[in-house]
């Protein structure tokens, strides 16, 4: 069952959502975006900062696509979910990788990290700034494009996955 929350006009919700098990799941989804910018030891706690990345993303997607920012960014997701991902099986020493579907909670989490990586690496040593990688990354992405980080990634795990059927 999803509930249908009240439209948030900063993503910013500090920490609501982290108090129980699955409301993440019902946290705006530009809000896990942004909070998935604030990875690595330099970047921890710099809410402002990814509010700021993922804004300026959003208009770079703006002007480039003519689109809503918000639907590139979830096409984008749905696009960069793997459905299928391999998992140990392992009983007295022997391991082995069995195929398993991914669930929904699954797929979005990993999304969110794959575009959020994908932008971080294309934008170290690089002049580019995170929100035009970001950017980049995005309409990448939701076009399905095989220049996305995240589709070659979905599409890496999906083919292992397939192999350990």
């Amino acid at each position: 069952m999803v509930i249908i929350r009240q439209p948030v006009y900063l993503p910013h919700s500090a920490g609501r959502y982290a108090q129980k098990r699955f409301r993440k799941a019902q946290c705006p989804i530009i809000e896990r975006l942004t909070n998935a910018l604030m990875m690595n030891g330099r970047n921890n706690g710099k809410k402002i900062m990814a509010v700021r990345i993922v804004a300026h993303a959003f208009e770079i997607v703006h002007i480039m696509t003519d689109q809503n920012p918000i639907q590139i960014a979830v096409d984008a997701i749905v696009n960069c979910g793997p459905r299928e991902d391999s998992t140990r099986i392992g009983s007295a020493g022997t391991v082995r990788r069995q195929a398993v579907d991914v669930s929904p909670l699954r797929r979005v989490n990993q999304a969110i990290a794959l575009l959020t990586i994908g932008a971080r690496e294309a934008a170290f040593r690089n002049i580019k700034s995170v929100a035009e990688c970001l950017a980049e990354e995005l309409i990448n992405a939701a076009k399905g494009s095989s220049n996305s980080y995240a589709i070659k990634k979905k599409d890496e795990l999906e083919r292992v996955a397939k192999s350990n059927r």
